[in-house]
């Protein structure tokens, strides 16, 4: 990470608009507005409910020192080590993941390689994007939209396939699905090897993205 990295400042709109997106793309309750930020209720065994804001707010202090529980997650558009300044033991603070962003939605989509079939599968917010081979998944991922906004989410491809242009292919796949639907920007959030593969196709560092957690 670098320093002028760090100091990168995330549009709240934008923000707000992804997590909206989340919520829609993971099927979860719809993002409440708490403090200056949002609160999702996530239900899920390792993650009960989220926080989320575009901004280091003094809200995640006092969230903090305040909850106990495990698998509720406080997120914000800041550096691990802010994030991780403010909050006490037993707090874990993950790396940094990268809020991304896409302008051009209308890249080709590259040809497969032999052996693998590309299924995109439209439903009412969006698209859901597979790659097969010999009827097993090999690559895959959804888009949602919100406005004029897609955003891109659960992209993923198998270690067995890697390395073999599928990513490529999906993102591509779903672009052109957003597309469809209005779309003229995307977003979403990256790990650091998702970064290296997003910015080969375009996609450009918006703000730094950290996670915490009691275990």
């Amino acid at each position: 990470m670098r320093d002028d990295e760090a100091e990168l400042r995330a549009d709240p709109d934008l923000v707000a608009t992804w997590v909206r997106g989340w919520a829609l793309a993971r099927g979860t309750s719809p993002p409440e507005a708490h403090a200056d930020g949002f609160r999702i209720e996530v239900g899920w065994p390792e993650q009960t409910r989220r926080y989320v804001f575009s901004h280091l707010s003094d809200e995640i202090a006092r969230l903090g020192a305040e909850i106990r529980a495990p698998w509720v997650y406080l997120k914000a558009c800041a550096p691990p080590e802010a994030v991780r300044a403010v909050l006490p033991a037993p707090w874990s603070v993950a790396d940094a993941t990268f809020l991304m962003t896409q302008a051009e939605l209308d890249r080709p989509t590259p040809l497969l390689p032999e052996g693998y079939r590309l299924a995109v599968d439209a439903a009412e917010t969006g698209a859901v994007a597979t790659v097969t081979a010999e009827d097993a998944v090999a690559a895959g991922g959804r888009v949602v939209t919100v406005g004029e906004t897609a955003i891109f989410d659960s992209i993923v491809t198998e270690p067995a396939h890697q390395r073999r242009g599928l990513g490529a292919v999906v993102m591509a796949a779903l672009g052109q699905a957003a597309r469809d639907r209005g779309a003229r920007r995307a977003v979403l959030v990256a790990t650091q090897d998702g970064r290296r593969l997003y910015e080969t196709l375009g996609w450009r560092l918006h703000a730094l993205y950290t996670s915490a957690v009691i275990l």
